[in-house]
């Protein structure tokens, strides 16, 4: 039952909204245009808000729900945590989409909501404060997840497989971010509104 479980939230993860919600509304595939990634940022750049909307909530779920069902379930927190980590393997290598998914941000914000609400609160707050003041998104998202360890360990009893599997999880999305990093030390990152380059 609980390996079911944990393919079954990789294959929940593997499911892309922003493939989908494109081709739903008869826009173009993210993966062809702008940065290539499917993720919302993206879709945001290449068809507005709306579109982009819809695919950040589509991958906020994907992460929220298996875990708040894990919960639910009484299971262990060893193996809710790594539900909510095969979910985001799945965003970031889709079985359905030839294993090229997006870079994990809004699915990892998901599992944070669903570990708990003060974790997920912590974590998207921090991750709009510093798009507030530095107005750079990829920026915004790392020090967001780079924080969520210790969130994690201050807001959840210091729930220690938590704390290690989030941990791995933001290792994991700053190493697909490593173009941003690059371009954000040699100065190079596009602000948030602006225009971007494609990676």
């Amino acid at each position: 039952m609980q390996w079911l479980a944990l393919l079954a939230a990789y294959g929940l993860g593997s499911i892309s909204s922003a493939i989908i919600v494109c081709r739903l509304m008869g826009l173009g595939d993210p993966r062809q245009d702008g940065s290539g990634n499917p993720g919302a940022t993206n879709v945001k750049r290449l068809y507005g808000s709306k579109p982009a909307a819809v695919t950040l909530l589509g991958d906020i779920l994907k992460g929220f729900v298996p875990v708040v069902l894990a919960n639910y379930a009484g299971w262990s927190p060893l193996l809710v945590i790594l539900i909510g980590f095969a979910s985001f393997i799945g965003h970031l290598y889709p079985v359905f989409f030839g294993f090229r998914g997006g870079k994990g941000v809004a699915t990892m914000l998901g599992v944070m909501f669903g570990l708990s609400f003060p974790i997920g609160i912590a974590v998207a707050g921090t991750w709009l404060f510093v798009a507030k003041v530095l107005k750079i998104s990829s920026l915004s998202a790392l020090i967001a997840t780079a924080l969520a360890p210790m969130y994690i360990y201050f807001l959840s009893d210091a729930e220690m497989s938590w704390v290690g599997v989030t941990t791995l999880m933001t290792l994991i999305l700053f190493w697909r971010h490593r173009s941003n990093i690059q371009r954000l030390l040699k100065g190079e990152e596009d602000l948030i509104k602006k225009k971007p380059k494609a990676d």
